[in-house]
């Protein structure tokens, strides 16, 4: 295990002299942080690579993609292809950022000897640290000092006959020009979009819901499914969605609803290369995302019964530090429309309330609806989460047929979108027809 990075060991005769001296300036920061508890983590700086795009020099195999290396899950992992030197690994950050901390968990496939490094643009780069003598295990760099927009770990010297493989990379720092992590924001949101029409065709509505959504102009959008119909081809895609909702897709967080099931191409294929990155941020179907006080965790509801999301989904919300917490996917738990309930979506909610998350969206049955905070048995509860079903993006819409306890408001034959507003401690929203007039506004929630 490395332990600091640059520090050479210390040498044999020195050892007990040096641990003396280090026990009495740990007994004195610990007595100052006691006195002044507020200043304990006043020198951390945010995890900043999280989610962030990557790409390497080589990939062992499809599944061991450079991205499962900043996707903040160890049980995922990058490996480059095997038996060849040098290597690399390279993260986006998204902005400048002034880098204070690196640090590499190393499957068994380790680097003996590697560089990081840091660059404006891609091409340049300033070495921020040397490893010449690793053993794996977890490399932590602490006190860094580099500023550039992309950060590189350059393998030099597999410590196996293997290649280089990483479970996590994880950058901390602090982004420039970058708006702050707090504050209150919009967020534009819609299920069930694109049917297979054009804006020449006088009934067609998902050109009018996306120019109502650009007009809005949120800092970013959720998708919460059927995006495309009927069959979710790629074709169908370039030739409807792109057209309309497609002018805002790089600011748009999709999830997969069943009709993106049905590519005859296979389950998702024309939906992954369509949105691409963007649906695979972490390379998988699933992901979450930060933005100010809130932690978005969007959700394949077409695979909720593989154990595979489930573990993920509880080791996010473990690792979660925000506040706030809002997830969505398809398949809604409670719908008063044709569809009705689903109980595929229940270990779910559980797992959600318990973390105490605020908020669920969905899509799946063709109306607007609110409901009451709730508990995953539907009991109306102050601590519960509150759903969204609002699968008016576009598809025919359904008529309301069982009206479920805990629905406050039912809007059904009035395509719109969802305008979210949130802060650093709440959230309220208002469902926006066409027309661009107000059809309902709901309460305003404080965050549990």
């Amino acid at each position: 295990m490395h332990p600091n990075g640059s520090a050479p060991p210390l040498a044999p005769t020195r050892r007990r002299t040096v641990g003396v001296v280090i026990a009495a300036v740990l007994l004195l920061v610990g007595s100052l942080l006691l006195a002044h508890p507020d200043r304990a983590d006043a020198a951390a700086d945010p995890l900043i690579s999280h989610g962030k795009p990557a790409t390497a020099s080589s990939s062992e195999a499809s599944g061991l993609g450079p991205e499962n290396a900043f996707d903040g899950d160890p049980a995922t992992r990058w490996a480059s292809a095997e038996g060849g030197d040098p290597q690399w690994i390279r993260v986006d950050l998204g902005a400048t950022a002034d880098v204070t901390r690196v640090k590499l968990s190393w499957e068994a496939a380790y680097a003996k000897a590697y560089r990081i490094e840091i660059s404006a643009d891609g091409t340049t780069w300033t070495r921020l640290a040397d490893e010449t003598a690793g053993n794996g295990g977890t490399d932590d760099w602490p006190t860094l000092s580099g500023k550039g927009r992309y950060l590189r770990v350059y393998g030099i010297a597999r410590g196996t006959s293997s290649g280089y493989s990483l479970h996590e990379a994880e950058v901390y720092g602090t982004l420039d020009g970058a708006p702050p992590q707090t504050g209150a924001f919009t967020v534009v949101a819609a299920g069930d979009i694109a049917a297979q029409c054009t804006a020449s065709d006088r009934d067609c509505a998902h050109p009018k819901t996306a120019a109502l959504a650009q007009k809005l102009n949120p800092k970013f959008y959720l998708t919460m499914g059927d995006s495309q119909y009927d069959d979710a081809r790629i074709a169908d895609f370039r030739a409807y969605y792109d057209k309309t909702w497609g002018a805002f897709k790089d600011k748009t967080h999709p999830v997969p609803g069943n009709h993106e099931t049905y590519d005859p191409a296979g389950s998702l294929v024309g939906y992954k290369t369509y949105f691409g990155a963007i649906a695979y941020p972490q390379g998988k179907s699933y992901y979450s995302f930060d933005e100010g006080n809130w932690h978005f965790i969007a959700l394949d509801s077409n695979s909720f019964d593989q154990s595979a999301q489930i573990d993920w989904l509880k080791a996010d919300l473990a690792k979660n530090s925000k506040a706030c917490i809002a997830a969505y996917w398809h398949h809604p738990l409670y719908s008063s429309g044709g569809h009705g309930n689903d109980p595929v979506s229940r270990p779910v909610w559980k797992i959600l309330y318990g973390a105490k998350a605020d908020l669920v969206l969905n899509g799946h049955d063709h109306h607007y609806e609110r409901f009451a905070p709730q508990s995953p048995e539907g009991k109306a509860t102050a601590d519960g989460i509150t759903e969204i079903v609002g699968g008016m993006g576009g598809a025919e819409p359904y008529p309301i047929e069982n009206v479920q306890p805990n629905s406050q408001k039912r809007i059904s034959g009035e395509y719109g979108v969802l305008k979210m507003d949130f802060t650093d401690s709440g959230y309220n929203w208002s469902y926006i027809g066409t027309d661009g007039k107000t059809k309902d506004t709901s309460p305003k929630y404080a965050c549990h």
